[in-house]
């Protein structure tokens, strides 16, 4: 697999737990963002807090000063792994993510990564995708405008509405034609929760549907993947997804440029029992 922002960010995480533990705090991310990764593999609002802790700013006035991308999805593709440490426990796995979120992002930019996280944590425990959506919302405020947009695609979906209407509903909302509509967080946490209503648990339909819809489609699939992998588990996932990658991964971590997956898969466990 070549190396990709979202799966960088896995393999950094796992490398923070290790040198600073569980209680990181977020100038510890921000260390490691300097000290692990060139500022190439950042991109938007983490290429501008990069930059930023450069010049010496600290979170969280590093996601806030001169960052027009302070609420896009970059917070959103990095939580997966507070999830995986966390199993059955939304909370401290949103905690986690608020704490790493907090140094690039600002609201829905953070709650975006806060829901992500805390709904894998939340697939630990169940395979019913509208419990695992609300089971993240429980853990962002409920007036936010992330946590409304997220609940009128639940209402959608609930109320009977086809998937075809639900994504037309979507297009009348954001445009993936505009720069800003593309990569924002809302826009695409309701593709990433319609794919898990309307894909009904089937892994390789989830992901599909995520990456069809357009919008931040590496992101949003990887995002799917992630929640349908954990509730399915990885004897159910399709060959065909994983005989490519040859459970090899690369990164653009210093002294990391590749790894195997399954050996990562080992050290999340670690990290889970400590």
């Amino acid at each position: 697999m070549p190396f990709d922002d979202d799966t960088n960010y896995m393999v950094l995480d796992q490398e923070v737990i290790k040198k600073y533990g569980r209680d990181f705090k977020p100038l510890d991310m921000a260390h490691a963002w300097l000290d692990l990764q060139p500022k190439n593999s950042y991109c938007t609002a983490e290429r501008v807090a990069f930059m930023n802790f450069v010049k010496g700013f600290e979170p969280p006035a590093s996601a806030q000063y001169k960052n027009a991308y302070r609420e896009w999805i970059g917070a959103q593709i990095r939580g997966d792994y507070f999830g995986y440490i966390n199993p059955q426990n939304p909370e401290l796995a949103a905690d986690m993510a608020f704490r790493d979120a907090s140094i690039s992002h600002i609201k829905n930019g953070i709650y975006g990564e806060m829901w992500a996280s805390a709904m894998i944590a939340c697939a630990f425990s169940t395979d019913n995708m509208e419990d695992i959506i609300k089971g993240g919302l429980a853990q962002i405020p409920a007036t936010s405008r992330l946590y409304k947009a997220i609940e009128m695609v639940i209402s959608w979906h609930a109320s009977g509405v086809s998937q075809r209407e639900c994504f037309d509903k979507i297009y009348e909302l954001w445009d993936d034609h505009v720069f800003h509509d593309w990569c924002h967080t809302i826009s695409n946490a309701m593709i990433v929760a319609a794919s898990l209503l309307y894909g009904e648990g089937d892994y390789s339909k989830s992901i599909c549907m995520a990456v069809e819809a357009g919008f931040d489609t590496d992101c949003n699939g990887a995002t799917v993947g992630s929640i349908v992998g954990i509730t399915n588990g990885e004897g159910r996932i399709p060959d065909e997804w994983k005989a490519p990658i040859n459970d090899t991964l690369e990164t653009t971590i210093f002294g990391i440029t590749m790894v195997k997956i399954s050996e990562c898969a080992k050290r999340t466990i670690e990290h889970i029992e400590k």
